[in-house]
């Protein structure tokens, strides 16, 4: 007759207690120097593409043939979205050399993740994913996400710039404070839109630098192009923006400088800035020159206001310069 079966006891041994890593000795402070998180959009021809190409040693995942005039290194266009999550996934294993990865263009990724999801659901549309009612775009933020956990990982193992290209689309905003209007933004679904927006860092419109014209009393003002390409930095009324470096309203729409204009506007040493605050306050003088030296006592510790104030110091400057001079 067979033994038994012997009979488990439960474990007499308690579980190692966990460990707390937020403690007041595992905080730091200072600025972190990361690789760029960028988006930028724009019109057909602007120049995304030439932006991108000009990013420190890039290579091109395109979802559309818009390098081909471009002397630049280029993954096989994507014809899944495992193949989007592949390259990534490759980069992040041997980034080959390469420092910059740009996906151009961001908005015809979309369908690929579209269809992924319409194979997973059993459906032909997205629009028909869980019956309909905008479950297919809320699906489709689990894909997003996934890819930008990617793109996470990517950085923070090889330190890479992400430039994420996308093509621009007039859309009417609901305006909670007035009449509502119409205003570029990123060709993606909204919540699409949303989620990869709020990753980035950076979110630019670049557009020709256009200004208005009326040559004759009572003639139709026409926009006149100066022929100059143009990054716009800051939020506006016109078109979707973000900016997370200190750039001032727009810059020129070339990566080199753009990378200046980031470093030009990088936050120092609050040490190294405090003398010439304080100089500068008192050329400036006046009521402007206390403002400034009182900004400075209440952010003493803070090297992103003080940088701020020194900006707006130096522009008081320029201005009591052009003054004397004229």
């Amino acid at each position: 007759m067979a033994a038994p079966a012997t009979l488990m006891k439960p474990s007499t041994h308690a579980a190692a207690p966990r460990q707390n890593r937020m403690t007041l000795s595992s905080i730091t402070s200072g600025v972190i120097e990361a690789p760029y998180r960028l988006l930028v959009h724009g019109r057909d021809g602007v120049g995304k593409s030439t932006f991108g190409s000009n990013a420190p040693a890039p290579v091109f995942l395109g979802t559309e043939d818009g390098t081909g005039h471009l002397d630049v290194a280029r993954f096989p266009a994507p014809e899944t979205w495992e193949d989007v999550l592949d390259a990534i996934r490759t980069l992040t294993a041997d980034s080959g050399g390469f420092k910059t990865l740009v996906i151009d263009s961001i908005d015809w990724a979309e369908p690929l993740l579209w269809k992924q999801v319409c194979a997973a659901a059993g459906v032909d549309g997205i629009e028909e994913v869980g019956g309909g009612y905008g479950k297919g775009y809320t699906a489709a933020l689990d894909g997003w996400r996934a890819l930008l956990a990617a793109l996470e990982r990517l950085q923070a193992v090889r330190g890479m710039h992400v430039v994420l290209l996308a093509h621009s689309v007039i859309k009417k905003f609901a305006n909670p404070e007035g009449e509502d209007y119409e205003r570029y933004v990123i060709a993606m679904h909204d919540k699409s839109a949303a989620l990869v927006r709020q990753w980035a860092k950076g979110v630019y419109f670049a557009q020709f630098e256009t200004f208005a014209v009326a040559k004759k009393k009572g003639e139709k003002v026409k926009g006149v192009s100066t022929g100059a390409r143009l990054l716009w930095t800051q939020p506006s009324a016109a078109f979707d923006a973000k900016d997370r470096y200190f750039l001032p309203e727009h810059v020129p729409l070339d990566w080199e400088d753009f990378d200046a204009a980031v470093k030009a506007a990088s936050p120092t040493d609050p040490e190294a800035l405090t003398a010439e605050i304080r100089r500068k306050a008192e050329l400036v003088g006046g009521e402007v020159g206390a403002k400034a030296l009182a900004a400075f006592e209440r952010h003493a510790s803070d090297p992103i206001a003080l940088a701020k104030i020194n900006d707006r110091l130096n522009a008081r400057l320029a201005e009591k310069r052009e003054r004397e001079e004229a």
